[in-house]
């Protein structure tokens, strides 16, 4: 008997690793879906039976997917992957709904003994491999070999690491922290200070920055700190007397390091490649982001930008991640790409 599988998610790279991670020869008809409006179009038509849903989406993100499977009753179970591993995600998506989290990038082991547990793969399912061979091209109803570019992949991998810093932001201060899509972008760094989405021009940031090298890879990593987060931020970590600037530079610091050390050992780990960190240095504060950027203005090099920009739930407190990588380290980056595709 044939699976009606549904792989909703963003990332073109993503949807081929979920592919991927399932079973050679399961009788399965897969089909894709780019965001939560699509998948939803298609699960109302009867694309899929078992559903693997991402969670940061943009137009429909993967909770509100799962709101409207529930409340339309649709006839599908629902499996969650995403790099979103707070525990108040995992919490938030099985009220929902959902029967399963994975975390990405995803465990074809885990893949296979969930298919199992829930009754979708058994001895009846499994085709032979001359038959799956021949099934092949039609049981795939959106190809998954359209190319795959570096945007794409830098988005994928930022989105996981992300998912770890945020976990254990979440953990140490007890919060939820909104899952931004990340950004990515090739820039001059002239452009550096108008390439930043969620900062306003007329408010007053502090600024970290944090240089790390690897094997065919360089760059830095900034941290934009919101004044009007000061106060908040302070309380979480249980600082007083936040009028005092050593104060707020301790925040300053204890904020980059955890958001920095998690984020690029994700990134690290991804690429398999370990990253040497330098000193983290104090760019400037309570400046505008233009003043705070003018050391990378003198400077024409291109540069590889991810940004992320980090917001608590129902707390004032806001922060801008740049991850500024450099040119030379694109071949890299890549070599690393196709590796991953092929």
């Amino acid at each position: 008997m044939t699976t009606r599988v549904l792989i909703c998610d963003d990332s073109s790279l993503a949807r081929k690793q979920m592919a991927r991670a399932l079973p050679k020869n399961w009788n399965a008809e897969v089909t894709f879906a780019f965001d939560g409006r699509n998948a939803l179009e298609k699960l109302r038509a009867g694309a899929g039976e078992l559903l693997f849903l991402d969670l940061n989406m943009p137009e429909m993100d993967g909770y509100e997917v799962l709101d409207a499977i529930r409340k339309e009753d649709l006839p599908v179970l629902t499996i969650v992957v995403s790099g979103d591993i707070q525990p108040e995600a995992r919490a938030r998506v099985r009220k929902l709904g959902a029967i399963e989290f994975i975390k990405k990038p995803t465990d074809t082991d885990l893949v296979l003994k969930l298919l199992q547990d829930y009754g979708f793969l058994r001895p009846e399912d499994l085709v032979e491999e001359h038959e799956q061979s021949a099934a092949s091209d039609t049981t795939n109803t959106t190809s998954t070999s359209a190319p795959i570019s570096l945007n794409d992949y830098l988005q994928e991998i930022a989105n996981v690491a992300m998912g770890r810093s945020s976990d254990l932001l979440a953990r140490l201060l007890r919060v939820f922290v909104k899952q931004p899509i990340p950004r990515v972008e090739m820039i001059a760094r002239s452009e550096l200070s108008m390439a930043i989405s969620a900062a306003q021009a007329d408010s007053s940031y502090s600024a970290v920055c944090q240089g790390f090298t690897g094997a065919g890879v360089a760059g830095e990593a900034l941290l934009l700190f919101a004044d009007a987060s000061f106060n908040d931020m302070a309380e979480l970590l249980h600082y007083e007397d936040m009028d005092t600037e050593s104060i707020q530079v301790e925040v300053l610091m204890d904020m980059s390091s955890i958001l920095f050390g998690a984020f690029l050992k994700g990134i690290g780990d991804q690429l398999d490649l370990k990253l040497g960190l330098g000193h983290p240095t104090v760019l400037g504060q309570h400046r505008q982001i233009g003043d705070l950027l003018e050391h990378h203005s003198t400077r024409h090099e291109k540069l590889l930008c991810i940004e992320i920009s980090y917001e608590l739930e129902d707390r004032e407190i806001s922060c801008d991640m740049l991850v500024l990588l450099t040119e030379d380290s694109v071949p890299f980056l890549e070599q690393r790409l196709q590796y991953l595709v092929d």
